[in-house]
């Protein structure tokens, strides 16, 4: 195994029990979780990660679990996991549906839309996005946010 500043290169977080013993069940225990993993097991080679990249990073975990407990029938299970390169996260939920706009390529919607803004969010942000549909019903969506 590879080890980064004596750590594993890659950390894989104990999701969905973060340090607090709670379950992850809402977007903002997703993001205190992973701000967590970020500050015990992030070691980029350059130095610290900026601010606006961590803002990123929260935005595309907000977008993925929220929209898992709005259009996915509820989270079933977060992950996210510390590469060399940023961290890549997966987010389970209880439906097979794919959603359309995550195959878009990341366009806003047009005029004064109220919805519609997080996937072309996460398609801007985010690089290698896979949707796989779970042996039991429900998906997968796995997306790599870059950090260096």
């Amino acid at each position: 195994m590879n080890h980064v500043n004596g750590l594993p290169a890659a950390h894989e977080s104990l999701a969905p029990l973060p340090a607090s013993g709670h379950a992850i069940t809402t977007a903002a225990a997703a993001r205190d979780h992973v701000r967590t993993l970020l500050r015990d097991h992030w070691s980029p080679p350059q130095g610290g990660v900026g601010p606006d990249t961590v803002t990123d990073l929260l935005l595309v975990v907000s977008e993925l679990v929220t929209n898992a407990i709005r259009h996915g029938g509820g989270l079933a299970g977060f992950t996210a996991t510390v590469t060399d390169g940023g961290i890549l996260l997966d987010v389970r939920d209880n439906s097979d549906v794919v959603p359309t706009p995550a195959h878009g390529n990341g366009e806003f919607p047009q005029g004064h839309q109220v919805s519609g803004y997080g996937w072309p969010l996460i398609i801007r942000l985010s690089r290698d996005i896979t949707i796989e549909r779970g042996p039991r019903g429900g998906k997968t969506v796995r997306v790599f946010v870059p950090l260096a």
